[in-house]
């Protein structure tokens, strides 16, 4: 550590901001730089008049101890609440209970198409497809090809805009692996509390009452207050390299670029841009792997609605191809203290490809578009909405095709070589799909490394493992290859 540099910090979300907290922690002083005029990242919590949105959806539950702590260190107790969870699935229009309980789903499907299921279930056990490479077939072996259709295909293919076929099994290690059909009815049958060996069954869960983006409000106060410094609107530009280490940072404010001198950069800036900000630049292959990454992007659509529309779920999963929404959300489920008296707001969620004509469309458009689609669900009339607002989301999702790893690799290797002291963290920064607890956990690992430690942060999470299920983030599917975009500073 260098006495006259700071750790410069890029990004003040879930990453970012914990590792700025543990340097306070330890008598340091850093910059952290926003190119946001909001702190939290994707799991920071837009206001519009008066109303909070929570963007994707937050479940403060983990299995690592030392971010459960942080949390309780970071907001007291009484800013928590312990919210319900409860979550359905919309198909050929009835809501099924997301887990699976036996007697909902009989009751949906009806008892011939139960029978079918079953047959279809039993079948897939004995007669499983021969090719279990690709995610489709995976999935149909182990629940038949009735419920992947009912339960799998659309959703899926809604997030990541390819066809369920077209991607490897690779992501069967995330929610699926411990949810199988078996289980299910048995938990049915004999609930328990708090049940947590199948991945998606956790009935209850934290959650900071005015919306996740108050725990990293906080965050950044605190560490305004121990001495750190955090530049809103501040868009790091250049990171320069000198004998074998980051010297300084360069980032633009208010149309005027700066420089700070830094002894360690921790950066949660997207990979492919982190790389491009490197000055000298890299090698040929190293760009090429940089720009070889890339994301799936997300909006919300808004709509407020008397509280009489509301309903009991944090979200609906929309197994419906007749709509574009993926999943709506409704916001005071999660908190009362994110909507107003006498209303709700209800979040219906788009996975698009920043660019694509989902993304382009207007804000009015996108309204009217989501009014019609809770329409068509009959979730409400569409005289009972009353305002409506849009947020995108650039860079929501790392995207896994077949070359990421491979590029990542190449990208990680490089910075160890040429500027060791360059430490990418969370989900962006390490071009991991991952959950908020693994964003803050690999943060703490290289606070401490800077001190002395050898954590190899890359390690945590590659056992293919759901977080909730025992270990932190999780993988994504393996997807097609897409063309290299032209590069943007957003």
């Amino acid at each position: 550590m260098s006495e006259d540099a700071p750790v410069v910090i890029a990004g003040a979300g879930p990453g970012g901001l914990t590792a700025a907290y543990q340097l306070t922690k330890r008598g340091q002083h850093p910059v952290v730089l926003e190119c946001d005029d909001v702190v939290g990242g994707i799991s920071r919590t837009v206001v519009r008049d008066g109303y909070r949105f929570d963007l994707g959806g937050h479940r403060f539950f983990t299995k690592v101890p030392e971010v459960e702590n942080l949390w309780h260190e970071i907001l007291p107790q009484d800013d928590f609440l312990l919210r319900p969870r409860m979550s359905r699935i919309f198909y050929q229009g009835k809501y099924y209970d997301y887990p699976l309980k036996a007697m909902n789903a009989l009751r949906n499907l009806g008892p011939w198409e139960a029978i079918l299921c079953g047959f279809s279930y039993v079948w897939a056990r004995i007669r499983p497809p021969k090719d279990e490479s690709n995610y489709e077939n995976w999935l149909v072996a182990r629940f038949g090809w009735r419920l992947y259709r009912a339960l799998f295909k659309t959703y899926t293919e809604k997030v990541w805009g390819v066809e369920v076929s077209d991607m490897p099994a690779d992501w069967a290690a995330q929610r699926v692996k411990n949810l199988d059909l078996r289980k299910a009815v048995i938990n049915a049958i004999m609930p328990k509390r708090n049940q947590t060996e199948i991945t998606s069954l956790i009935e209850e869960f934290q959650y900071p009452k005015f919306g996740p983006g108050m725990m990293w409000e906080v965050c950044a106060e605190k560490v305004q207050a121990a001495g750190g410094t955090l530049h809103m609107e501040a868009r790091l530009t250049t990171i320069k390299v000198a004998e074998g280490r980051a010297q300084s940072v360069v980032y633009r404010q208010d149309g005027v670029d700066k420089e700070v001198a830094a002894s360690h950069v921790i950066s949660t800036v997207p990979m492919r841009e982190l790389v491009h900000a490197l000055t000298p630049p890299p090698p040929a292959e190293v760009l090429a792997a940089a720009d070889g990454l890339h994301y799936r992007d997300y909006l919300t659509v808004a709509l407020v609605v008397p509280a009489s529309r509301s309903f009991p779920d944090n979200w609906i999963y929309i197994h419906a191809p007749e709509v574009e929404v993926g999943r709506i959300q409704n916001y005071g489920s999660w908190s009362p203290y994110l909507v107003k008296d006498g209303h709700t707001c209800l979040g219906l969620e788009y996975f698009v490809f920043e660019g694509d004509a989902m993304w382009e469309t207007p804000d009015d458009d996108l309204i009217a578009l989501g009014t019609k689609e809770l329409s068509l669900l009959g979730l409400v009339e569409p005289g009972d909405v009353e305002a409506g607002y849009v947020v995108r989301v650039r860079k929501a999702y790392p995207y896994y095709d077949f070359t990421y790893k491979a590029n990542v690799d190449t990208i990680r290797r490089y910075l160890e070589a040429e500027a060791p002291n360059v430490h990418p963290v969370g989900r962006n920064g390490m071009h991991k799909y991952n959950n908020q607890d693994h964003s803050m956990y690999t943060a703490m690992l290289t606070v401490e490394n800077i001190f002395g430690a050898a954590h190899d942060i890359w390690s945590v999470n590659v056992e293919e493992e759901y977080h909730e299920a025992g270990t932190t983030g999780r993988d994504a599917p393996i997807l097609p290859r897409r063309p290299t975009p032209t590069l943007t500073n957003s």
